[in-house]
């Protein structure tokens, strides 16, 4: 399988992005990124937005309804967010979407600051293996992988993805 370069993806993500937001009427979102990997393509479509403005950070780990289960070993960073929330539009953006537990720990852990005016999901990489109903608004590439395959993205510049093979 030959996996989708990120740099070839992203112009059209920041494109529709900024599509989306204004059909949607907002002028200013914020913009926040989920650890590890999800901060690193928030950094990379902020470049290509051109917008010059502080990033937010998650760190879902204590939000996971997973994160004790065996051979999940969180190394957990705070949270940062330079902004409120309150009433704000944000842009939430992670690496890849598969189960949609991280988005919905997210989500969890964004509500405790505050309520948004909205969210607008933005993901790299949708692996459809969805076990919750959550869905990009924004989608660089849709892979399908086999059960014993998980993609890495490696960066933070440049972004690159990596298959790679689980041991039975």
């Amino acid at each position: 399988m030959t996996l989708p370069n990120p740099a070839d993806l992203l112009p059209r993500m920041a494109a529709e992005l900024k599509q989306l937001l204004a059909e949607r009427g907002i002028e200013q979102a914020h913009f926040i990124g989920i650890r590890t990997g999800g901060v690193w393509v928030a950094e990379a479509l902020l470049a290509e937005l051109g917008v010059d403005q502080p990033l937010g950070t998650l760190d879902v780990s204590f939000y996971r309804d997973d994160f004790t289960r065996s051979g999940l070993h969180p190394q957990v960073r705070p949270s940062a967010l330079p902004f409120d929330i309150e009433d704000q539009h944000l842009v939430l953006i992670d690496d890849v979407l598969m189960s949609g537990r991280t988005i919905r720990a997210a989500l969890n852990e964004l509500f405790d600051y505050g309520r948004p005016a909205s969210v607008t999901l933005v993901s790299l990489l949708d692996l459809n293996a969805r076990e919750l109903p959550i869905h990009a608004d924004v989608l660089g590439a849709t892979l399908a992988l086999a059960a014993n395959e998980r993609v890495k993205l490696l960066g933070p510049a440049p972004l690159a993805l990596e298959l790679q093979s689980l041991s039975a």
